[in-house]
């Protein structure tokens, strides 16, 4: 017997709900309907969210600052956050970085592809010891960002018109301070290719729990000593306000695609 046909949305609404998580200057998503805030519990503390319908599917969005811009790079609580998003059944999460450019101009766009990690007082792993029964862990990061979620942002780009650098190496300090001259001269020589605060450990979390995970990173500045000028935020904010609205274009149009795919 053939059964009745399946809408797009039907097939969207079963999937496992998509994760979406922003940072500096993207403290809604607005495309979001039937949307609600959630304050989601666990074992490592709680992660505000807000909670709707994103192309049919039902889709968590988590704003890393808090929806008021108050919590800090390294106070940002990466561990409750990826733990609500694996609780609540994500299984995949779209990821908005702002950075700082290494070769890179404002207002460019990068997909990136790897990281280097230069953090110092973060908790890094839920497999501490402690919070887990799995003894010694050693996730591999032979490739961090999921390469079918970096392809749906970039074709995804590409259907849209907006230009994307497809590569990048994303370096991750500790913050809230901006890097010195020879730290970036240090992550430069490295191959980093954009620079910020809060890539790492989110990247490396949703990893141990098995959830694809991909970032789009929008260029704000030249980074540290690279500029002309001394970076101010309200500077960062000035390229993040002209770029947002590429930047949730290019998310929308992936979590259709991704929908659709099923």
């Amino acid at each position: 017997m053939i059964g009745s046909p399946v809408s797009g949305a039907s097939l969207a609404a079963d999937l496992p709900p998509l994760g979406v998580i922003a940072g500096t200057g993207f403290y809604a998503l607005d495309d979001l309907l039937e949307a609600h805030d959630i304050e989601l519990r666990t074992s490592y503390g709680s992660a505000s969210a807000t909670i709707g319908r994103l192309h049919g599917r039902r889709t968590i969005f988590v704003s890393r600052h808090g929806s008021d811009h108050r919590v800090p790079p390294h106070r940002i609580n990466a561990r409750a956050i990826i733990q609500a998003l694996s609780e609540a059944g994500v299984r995949q999460i779209l990821a908005v970085n702002v950075v700082g450019g290494i070769g890179h101009q404002a207002g460019e766009l990068v997909v990136v592809d790897d990281f280097l990690d230069f953090t110092r007082q973060r908790p890094l792993t839920f497999f501490d010891g402690d919070s887990t029964s799995a003894g010694v862990v050693h996730a591999d990061m032979g490739e961090p960002y999921d390469a079918s979620l970096r392809s749906a942002l970039i074709e995804a780009a590409g259907q849209l018109g907006i230009a994307v650098v497809p590569h990048g190496i994303y370096a991750c300090f500790e913050g809230p301070r901006f890097e010195t001259r020879a730290e970036i001269r240090m992550a430069q020589a490295a191959g980093a290719t954009v620079v910020g605060m809060t890539g790492v450990p989110e990247v490396v979390l949703a990893v141990e729990r098995g959830i694809a995970y991909a970032s789009i990173c929008l260029v704000a500045n030249p980074a540290a000593g690279l500029g002309t000028v001394p970076i101010t935020i309200e500077d960062v904010n000035a390229v993040v306000a002209q770029g947002a609205a590429q930047v949730t274009a290019i998310l929308g149009r992936a979590a259709a695609d991704l929908a659709r795919r099923g």
